[in-house]
């Protein structure tokens, strides 16, 4: 009987637990500064942080980055630059979930980069 309680106390704790939250589309700018503002964007050997004013700042596999970015239709679109390189321009789906944030390039269509929000 006891083992039966056990069993049914566990089945309810796993049943009762949250789910990790799916992935949200960020599509408004207000939203995804409210996500990023103040805070760092890391993933291994990268640092970034993106200033409400349209600036982007930190380090890469050793390199300091920079560059600027908009909020159009939905997107956000970023020119990045690093230690006299650069990018092309590019516009990105923006997803987040319980502190991490990803962008995929190509409007949605590209590959993807996840970041922990600290």
């Amino acid at each position: 009987m006891l083992a039966c309680l056990c069993r049914a106390g566990l089945i309810a704790g796993l049943l009762a637990t949250p789910l990790a939250a799916e992935p949200q589309r960020i599509a408004e700018r207000g939203t995804f500064l409210g996500l990023v503002e103040g805070r760092t964007l890391t993933r291994p050997l990268v640092r970034l942080r993106v200033t409400p004013d349209g600036g982007i700042s930190g380090s890469g596999f050793g390199f300091d980055v920079s560059g600027d970015w908009s909020w159009e239709n939905g997107f956000f679109c970023r020119e990045l630059r690093w230690s006299g390189g650069g990018r092309d321009r590019n516009c990105q789906l923006v997803t987040a979930e319980e502190g991490r944030i990803r962008f995929t390039s190509d409007r949605g269509a590209g590959d993807s980069a996840g970041f922990a929000i600290e």
